[in-house]
């Protein structure tokens, strides 16, 4: 029995004249070796199978071959050819052993090539060893890389190469080869078995000459087209013909039931997804004869899409590859996958069903109510019974029964009305420049309502207070009370050009130093300004501001005086972290409780910061912090630091 030897050896081009679908670079090849206008560095990317590593040999070869004139034609220039896996040979030795090489000149003929095949695969510190070696080689030396991973080369490599993109076989090489070597094999091959073969290669001939040796070691000398589905675990294309005839049939049944045969053969169900937006594809490029040519199948296949294209229509196609595309993201995700493709085949029967029987069971089922008339036609006055129960004031109960009458439905045009738009009244002051009327504005001061009821012996209460603050408070309550002369501002000169340039008996003009004397001041209970405190402090709270939210709940305001609120906290920490929120508080009590004049006031409480927080002070803190280590005062007096005290 004769070694049994792999199509993809056996039948490894020897030349550029036999390599399958790379026409462009074997031509750029053998027109640079017969011009001597050959790089010093190649670069060969590509996907697997399509002739990276047989183009290097061949040009390995052809370089020394064509420049050997006048030697002798037996001469073998293999020791002139050098190839180094870098998968394996990817160490910075390995590169150093090959540049030890380059030094020595060829004994016979001209060049030494070398191979290094899978070249991304060297480390990073390989690839800067070769560097400078590929940047200025002998002029001997041809380097020839090979990569399927362009983007892993280091970009310094592949400035110094000529880059040649190597693509996938098209479906019609792959069969026209395949048929070459079944004639020479002896073989009987089905055309549709070749195509499947080379579908399933995927642009790879390598592959495709392994699948035909596996598919002719299953069936001999006879291979045919349900020999290669069976085996290869093909979806036969039957399936999807029939499918699609259901699907115009909108036979839901059949379709549930091909799906079920299709699931017991053993098929995926994603497979099977992409199988059926791969067969509308080739529906849609069938509906036209332009587009009918870029289908590559079999010529009986090709003729059974083009029967069944007609009978789609292009649009419901668009929609259904685009239900089949995002089942294809969501297949894995789904839990039951099943049920998830089931639901998809409902959908495209209903999408592509029949549309008068669709409609049929439509009106069987739904009642429509017809669109508005074209424009000249009478309308259409449609009968609808109903039970209607007038509303009214209500009466003895024989009355109270809703009683039933037939209304009469017209469905009219819209009535679109020519001419002018009536304006409002704020459009036409606009236009004649007159002011808008705003009626918080035009509020006039009023006295302050006194706060009743909310403490007892309230107008006897009085808060004890350090002469500052009461020298303080006494000199506000004159700010707020009395109108200051000689002092002007942006808005009381507005005024009084709006009162024609009037002023006062001195002749100067007079402000208000209180803002908020013109807007409202209603009374409110102590309930109320509690209420509104704890929905601010659960504001606060939700903003994860544990510590300052803990300051405003954990004693309640109190109002000392008319309008002044009042906030116990505990430490000056406290009353810091409460006068810098203190103008956002105060805004939102005054809308809450509609009460402009209130005002603000934090109080420590003495107590509590002679027990529990002295040491919120700083010079507290740094006698703490002295106690536990004594060296601190030596770092103090060193670097000649200060505490920071707060003033």
């Amino acid at each position: 029995m004769d070694e049994f030897i792999v199509s993809a050896r056996k039948y490894r081009p020897l030349t550029f004249d036999t390599v399958i679908g790379q026409e462009s670079i074997t031509q750029t090849l053998e027109k640079a070796i017969k011009n001597n206008h050959l790089a010093q560095a190649f670069l060969f990317n590509g996907p697997r199978g399509v002739g990276k590593t047989t183009c290097a040999r061949i040009l390995a070869r052809e370089v020394n071959h064509f420049h050997s004139e006048g030697m002798d034609e037996g001469n073998d220039f293999s020791f002139n050819i050098f190839e180094l896996d870098a998968a394996s040979n990817n160490k910075v030795e390995d590169i150093r052993n090959l540049i030890d090489q380059v030094r020595i000149p060829p004994q016979i003929g001209k060049y030494k090539v070398y191979i290094i095949d899978e070249v991304h695969m060297l480390s990073a510190s390989a690839f800067n060893a070769f560097l400078k070696t590929l940047e200025e080689p002998p002029s001997y030396a041809i380097f020839i890389l090979a990569t399927t991973e362009k983007h892993k080369v280091l970009p310094t490599i592949i400035s110094r190469c000529q880059v040649f993109d190597f693509n996938r076989i098209g479906i019609g090489d792959m069969v026209e080869h395949l048929k070459s070597v079944a004639n020479k094999e002896g073989i009987s091959v089905e055309d549709e078995a070749l195509h499947v073969i080379s579908e399933k290669a995927d642009g790879a001939m390598r592959d495709a000459l392994s699948i035909f040796d596996q598919m002719v070691s299953f069936s001999g000398n006879q291979v045919g087209y349900q020999d290669v589905i069976d085996n290869l675990n093909i979806l036969d294309y039957d399936y999807y013909f029939a499918l699609g005839d259901n699907f115009l049939e909108s036979d839901t049944a059949s379709v549930i039931t091909t799906f079920n045969k299709i699931l017991s053969k053993g098929f995926d169900g994603h497979n099977f997804i992409n199988g059926l937006a791969n067969h509308f594809r080739r529906v849609l490029m069938c509906m036209s004869p332009q587009t009918a040519n870029i289908l590559e199948a079999g010529e009986s296949i090709k003729n059974r899409y083009i029967e069944q294209a007609p009978r789609f229509e292009s649009a419901k196609i668009v929609t259904a590859l685009e239900i089949l595309g995002k089942a294809d993201i969501d297949y894995r995700l789904s839990r039951n996958q099943r049920l998830m493709v089931e639901v998809l085949l409902l959908k495209l029967c209903s999408l592509f069903g029949n549309s008068e029987e669709t409609e049929k069971k439509n009106d069987n089922s739904v009642a429509h109510i017809p669109m508005a008339p074209p424009s000249g036609t009478t309308p259409k006055e449609i009968p609808i019974s109903k039970t209607v129960a007038e509303p009214g004031p209500k009466v003895d109960a024989a009355a109270e029964q809703p009683r039933t009458q037939t209304l009469v439905e017209t469905v009219e045009e819209p009535v679109i009305t020519k001419g002018p738009i009536e304006k409002s009244s704020i459009e036409e002051n606009l236009e004649q420049n007159i002011p808008v009327k705003d009626e918080k504005r035009e509020q006039l001061d009023q006295p302050n309502p006194q706060v009743k009821g909310i403490f007892p012996n309230e107008s006897k209460k009085e808060t004890s207070a350090s002469p500052n603050e009461k020298k303080e408070a006494s000199f506000r309550s004159k700010l707020s009370n009395k109108r200051l002369k000689g002092i002007t501002s942006l808005s009381s000169i507005e005024e009084d050009i709006r009162n024609g340039g009037a002023k006062g008996n001195s002749g100067e003009i007079e402000i208000d130093l209180n803002p908020n004397n013109n807007k409202p001041s209603d009374s409110f209970t102590l309930q109320e300004l509690w209420d509104a405190w704890k929905l601010y402090a659960a504001g606060i709270k939700a903003a994860d501001k544990q510590s300052y939210y803990a300051t405003l709940t954990k004693h309640d305001p109190v109002m000392r005086e008319e309008n002044v609120i009042e906030l116990l906290v505990d430490n000056h920490v406290q009353l810091k972290d409460l006068e810098t929120d203190k103008a956002n508080l105060l805004e939102f009590l005054r809308e809450r409780l509609n009460n402009w004049q209130i005002t603000l006031k934090g109080v420590i409480d003495e107590d509590s910061e002679k027990n529990d927080d002295s040491l919120y002070e700083p010079g507290k803190k740094f006698e703490a912090m002295l106690e536990k280590n004594p060296d601190l005062l030596e770092f103090k007096k060193r670097f000649d630091l200060d505490v920071d005290y707060d003033t």
